[in-house]
């Protein structure tokens, strides 16, 4: 084992060399054989080895395997410094190697290590993004648990910080193509990963390319198979599937699919859901999901027959009014409670799917249903007035911190969907039924309207629906109204489409189950 002075004399003689130093083999063995010495040794091998390397092709794979026994040096300043240096040996055909090393290098628990690695990857990258790319999919296909959680994180955080110039058409195409293939064979948290990445890419930022990324979801989704509402791994893979498919939804990337889908397996069995987040009421979940869908939804085969389903589901939410008794008071013990944040998501589902088929109310139900239909709106109608009423009286005045308690959090968002609910009633209220009003649905952000679009949203406080639209009996022009006990829910607001309700763990639970490397998709 050579000492430190016959490592500065013998890195002194390939100093001298410049150009020639190929010539001095023995020299540069030397300096590989100072990572069996002790601590000074191997640091100072650590630096000399890839300041040679490139001299010495025929020792490529003898120096490379002594810089990688001092990256998983006892030492942590010895690796430090190893893994510094590694990406002087990308060259050529190296850089795979290199960058594969570096990928098995990020489980390192150590942060300014694992900091190193990060930087070393990325200079790598820049040289030769395929090449890096190659080492990385190695390693997520075929690598440990650990190494493949920290390669795909490291995609998902890193490759939207390269420049175009590293980040070609070649390169997106390559992390595509590589992409389907680990889409075999995903946990939920890692499908969600790779949607991140491909979602950023800059060539599926097209219609065509957001069109993919749609049919990507809807195999993942496996909307082939039969409905399954008491398997929760069935249930929330839908569900994550189709958040990661609904910021893809446009005038021009259909949603008819997934519509379809909920309307003929997922609405005929919302009762029945289960799911193991706690907290979450995966029936709301649902019919957000539907409700969001639902404005960009194409040509359906089954329309007719899926909006029946749609319609008999809201009918559940929308009841009759109570019997009243002899002496002018309601016959049943309390009045019926209203599910406020369930009908918006029902009535905003129909409202757009009706534009399809404007004519179902009227042709294609039979007299009676669109009577005890228009009785139940009036019936609901008449709540939201006394409810809306109460809100905006709880807000009135309040400002700023005044409106960013908890309580008064919820008030605001439940006058967004009585609003809401008041505006789509009035238009299922007119003779033939309208479909032209917009509403912005109560947890999605409030686009930017024209202002008498604005105007139309706001005045929402008219006391009912034109009188001359009933068909109710003389019982319901009645005043039956105490505040209504409505539920909706307390965390309205936005949700996340990442993770909200994810599956937790690593491969070896939920959603495609990766027990013992097995690469097949297990479902």
């Amino acid at each position: 084992m050579p000492t430190v002075e016959e490592l500065y004399r013998n890195y002194g003689i390939l100093a001298d060399a410049t150009e020639t130093a190929g010539q001095h083999k023995d020299a540069y063995q030397v300096i590989l054989d100072g990572v069996k010495g002790g601590a000074k040794e191997k640091r100072l091998a650590a630096q000399f080895i890839p300041k040679f390397f490139k001299h010495f092709p025929e020792l490529a794979d003898s120096a490379i395997n002594a810089q990688l026994d001092l990256c998983e040096d006892e030492d942590v300043s010895i690796r430090r410094q190893a893994i510094k240096e590694l990406p002087q040996f990308a060259t050529g055909d190296n850089l795979p190697r290199v960058a594969d090393i570096l990928t098995q290098l990020l489980q390192s628990d150590d942060s300014a290590e694992f900091n190193l690695v990060n930087n070393a990857l990325l200079s790598i990258f820049k040289m030769d993004a395929k090449g890096t790319l190659g080492g990385l999919f190695s390693q997520i296909l075929q690598g440990e648990d650990i190494v493949r959680e920290r390669a795909i994180k490291f995609l998902s955080t890193k490759l939207k910080t390269l420049p175009e110039e590293v980040m070609t058409k070649e390169v997106e195409e390559f992390i595509l193509t590589e992409s389907k293939k680990v889409l075999e064979d995903v946990t939920g948290e890692e499908f969600v990963l790779f949607m991140k990445i491909l979602s950023g890419l800059k060539s599926l930022q097209t219609v065509s390319g957001r069109q993919q990324l749609v049919e990507l979801v809807a195999e993942q989704a496996d909307l082939e198979q039969t409905f399954n509402p008491s398997d929760t791994d069935c249930v929330d893979r839908l569900l994550q599937c189709t958040r990661q498919a609904v910021p893809l939804f446009s005038k021009n990337v259909h949603s008819t699919k997934f519509v379809t889908y909920f309307c003929e397996h997922v609405l005929p069995n919302l009762s029945s859901l289960t799911t193991l987040v706690e907290g979450l009421d995966i029936q709301l979940e649902v019919l957000k999901l539907l409700a969001e869908m639902s404005s960009f939804c194409g040509d359906m085969e089954k329309l007719e027959s899926n909006l029946k389903k749609l319609f008999d589901k809201l009918l559940e939410y929308m009841p009759l009014p109570p019997e009243e008794a002899e002496n002018g008071e309601n016959a049943g013990s309390e009045e019926p409670k209203l599910q406020f944040s369930y009908v918006e998501c029902l009535l905003y589902s129909f409202h757009q799917l009706g534009r399809k088929l404007p004519d179902f109310l009227t042709a294609k139900l039979n007299a009676e249903k669109l009577k005890d239909f228009k009785i139940r709106l009036q019936y609901f109608a008449r709540g939201l007035q006394v409810y809306i009423r109460q809100l905006r009286l709880a807000l009135q005045g309040k400002t700023g911190e005044a409106l960013k308690t908890e309580e008064n959090k919820i008030k605001v968002v439940a006058l967004k969907i009585t609003n809401n609910i008041n505006v789509l009633i009035k238009d299922l209220f007119h003779i033939p039924p309208s479909y032209k009003s917009t509403v912005t649905l109560s947890w999605k952000p409030v686009q930017k309207a024209d202002a008498s679009q604005k105007r139309a949203s706001e005045d929402t406080t008219s006391s009912s629906p034109p009188k001359k639209a009933s068909a109710g009996p003389k019982r319901d022009a009645r005043q039956i109204y105490n505040p209504p006990s409505g539920k909706y829910s307390s965390n309205l607001g936005s949700f996340s489409y990442e993770q909200r309700g994810g599956f937790r763990g690593g491969r070896g639970r939920g959603w495609g189950g990766r027990g013992n490397r097995s690469r097949g998709r297990i479902y």
